[in-house]
């Protein structure tokens, strides 16, 4: 059997004897809709904010992009199992070094690649070329459910980068990423809802996970409030990392960046073009605000 047939025979539905618990594709994206439309419902119960804009209009714009994100995680989806099997073959990479039996494997492979996700997250507001990817999922002024997955393709891209060195660097297994990329994407709709969540059962939650108050903040229109929290899963990097806050003060807080709120901008189009265009037409304020941001989030 070739390399090619190899890798693309891990993405299959039963993924053999070596990746017992992989589920299929068909079961992933069961399980992500499902979710999906369970926090949807809850936004409509238990909302945080009532929506200054048709919650339609909002919502096809961002399902539009969420659309790209699944099909751009297709496009390079042999990419993991790619560095999962050059490390295998090679027996390379930490996890193999030390031995460790499954489960030690699984906990240490999800810490590790949340890690690395923290990375990716903290490199995509301190550079300015990765800003201006980022800035897509950050000028939504209207944070909910359907923002999750509110990216450019080429953050997308950045991520994914991100989640495969990880996995040659420690020799993480298919199975271990599965797993971890179910819990990411079920935990970053969970806290990108708009959905009151009860300040005791929220700071009991984030002693160990990121929860929807403690990400709130991230998406502050201020940038001093803005540069902190940018932990994935686990909540733990950013008490490390000194990037901590405990959150916002709901009432105040808005969404969003200044300088973006124009229909122009916030079409589909306008997405798409952002990361191409440096300054777009901002007063020259905002064009300074957005340099002292980087500056200020490069010294935390």
């Amino acid at each position: 059997m070739s390399k090619i047939h190899r890798i693309f025979s891990l993405l299959g539905d039963s993924g053999g004897d070596m990746n017992p618990v992989w589920p299929s594709g068909h079961a992933r994206m069961l399980f992500f809709l499902m979710t999906f439309g369970v926090v949807f419902l809850f936004e409509f119960a238990f909302p945080l904010f009532r929506y200054s804009q048709g919650r339609l209009k909002h919502s096809t714009r961002n399902l539009t992009l969420t659309a790209l994100f699944l099909a751009t995680n297709l496009a390079v989806s042999p990419a993991s199992p790619y560095a999962f099997e050059v490390a295998g073959e090679a027996r390379f990479g930490m996890w193999y070094w030390l031995g460790l039996s499954p489960p030690a494997q699984l906990l240490l492979g999800i810490a590790a690649l949340d890690l690395f996700q923290y990375f990716a997250h903290v490199t995509l507001h301190r550079w300015e070329w990765s800003w201006r990817l980022h800035r897509v999922h950050h000028c939504d002024s209207e944070v909910d459910v359907t923002t999750t997955f509110r990216q450019h393709p080429g953050e997308t891209l950045w991520r994914i980068a991100w989640h495969t060195a990880a996995m040659s660097a420690f020799g993480i297994s298919l199975w271990v990423m599965v797993i971890f990329q179910t819990l990411s994407a079920f935990n970053a709709q969970l806290r990108h809802a708009n959905v009151s969540l009860p300040t005791r059962l929220d700071r009991f939650l984030r002693l160990v996970l990121v929860t929807a108050n403690m990400h709130k903040v991230h998406h502050s229109r201020h940038q001093s409030e803005a540069n902190v929290n940018y932990s994935n899963l686990l909540s733990i990097w950013d008490r490390l990392g000194g990037t901590y806050s405990r959150g916002p003060q709901f009432e105040k807080l808005r969404y969003g960046l200044d300088g973006f709120d124009d229909e122009r901008k916030q079409s589909l189009g306008g997405l798409l073009r952002m990361p191409f265009v440096k300054s777009w037409d901002q007063p020259r304020v905002i064009v300074e605000r957005e340099c002292d941001r980087s500056l200020a989030s490069s010294r935390i």
